[in-house]
């Protein structure tokens, strides 16, 4: 039977942090109850065409999905459960800030269904806090940590770095004391100028200075080596999980595996019959949310991704991954052989620089590739 990861996808936050561009919106009222129907009305649309798949995961991301009311998902988590196949240790994640208010809705979600929490903590250093916009203190990020840790098996937090005025001690310290309130799961985000944000005007009129490349890479290698004092070792560039905690669903993604997306603004990739197929909902939550009740679902776009396209993405996302991309998972998803999608050329420097390796059966970055898998992507990959 085929897997199935399943994204749903809440866009509403309090406020829109500065250096974001995902796709979040504020309002003063959320109809949450018209929001509800529509999320369980989608997610009944596209588990009909796919008929009964074996869900490995769901995972509720935003926006700040801590918002949503508790009940609705609940409602959402019981549909997966009746129009798919769940396996017994479904992985159901739940994105939420750590400010107070949603910290004390962290129970009501765990009755819900809920088994996994992933904090956006982002930072406790209380002028970053501030600087980021976070609406969350220190102490309420730290609080937030022990109450999730409280409440969940499993328990992952965000961490930003390469912020201005970091100090490469600084981070060291503030890695520690997070690691030390015993998550499993670290995700990392470099911070990036993105077009429309905030963060991009004040970039360009100097008011933000970001750190050097060399600063920059030195807090990621120091990222590495604080984690594994803790037994958090890197399965993905940016991700760091005490073996057996790796997300589940994030696996799906970097593994080139089944996912639909529910919600405005939420992706997809979904085998259908032959076809593999780009789906791409509607952002705005609002015109989503209409098309929904008229038709059923919001599809804004659904795109036939070719052989040549697979084997591209495969490459890309997999090589991500510390395990590396399956020779044999690649035909089957791709239906080219490894090496066909890889200059041959460009393989055997990288391999003697030791940026991969590559037995006839798994072709992996090794960490220093990892660093520099943006150009060697585009240099490997045919």
């Amino acid at each position: 039977m085929q897997e199935l990861a399943l994204y749903i996808h809440w866009p509403f936050c309090r406020s829109k942090c500065p250096y974001c561009d995902f796709n979040s919106h504020v309002r003063e009222r959320i109809d949450q109850a018209r929001f509800a129907a529509a999320l369980r009305r989608e997610l009944a649309w596209e588990a009909e065409r796919l008929g009964r798949r074996r869900l490995v995961s769901i995972f509720f991301g935003g926006g700040t999905p801590s918002l949503m009311d508790p009940d609705t998902a609940a409602a959402l988590i019981n549909d997966a459960r009746r129009l798919f196949d769940a396996t017994d240790d479904i992985e159901i994640t739940l994105e939420a800030n750590p400010t107070s208010v949603e910290a004390a809705r962290l129970a009501a979600f765990r009755d819900a269904g809920i088994n996994r929490v992933s904090l956006g903590v982002q930072s406790l250093n209380e002028a970053d806090l501030k600087r980021l916009g976070r609406q969350h203190s220190t102490a309420q990020a730290i609080a937030a940590l022990k109450l999730a840790r409280s409440l969940f098996s499993r328990v992952s937090f965000d961490l930003i770095y390469a912020r201005p005025g970091q100090s490469l001690a600084a981070w060291r310290d503030e890695l520690r004391q997070a690691l030390g309130y015993g998550g499993d799961h670290l995700s990392l985000y470099q911070l990036t100028i993105e077009p429309g944000t905030a963060y991009e005007g004040l970039h360009r009129r100097g008011e933000i200075v970001l750190p050097d490349d060399d600063l920059a890479a030195a807090l990621y290698d120091a990222t590495a080596e604080e984690a594994a004092r803790f037994g958090l070792l890197p399965y993905e560039v940016s991700n760091y999980a005490r073996p057996g905690q790796e997300s589940r669903h994030n696996l799906v993604y970097w593994r080139y595996g089944d996912y639909a997306g529910i919600g405005p603004g939420a992706h997809g990739r979904l085998l259908i019959g032959e076809d593999l197929l780009a789906t791409t909902r509607h952002r705005a939550p609002e015109p989503w949310a209409d098309r929904v009740e008229r038709q059923g679902h919001g599809t804004r776009s659904e795109e036939l991704v070719i052989f040549t396209d697979r084997a591209r993405e495969m490459l890309l996302m997999g090589l991500r991954l510390s395990e590396g991309v399956s020779a044999a998972r690649f035909m089957a998803r791709c239906g080219f052989a490894l090496s066909e999608r890889l200059d041959l050329e460009v393989l055997s420097t990288a391999q003697q620089e030791q940026y991969v390796t590559w037995d006839g059966e798994v072709l992996r970055a090794t960490s220093e590739g990892r660093k520099r898998l943006d150009a060697l992507l585009t240099a490997l990959v045919v």
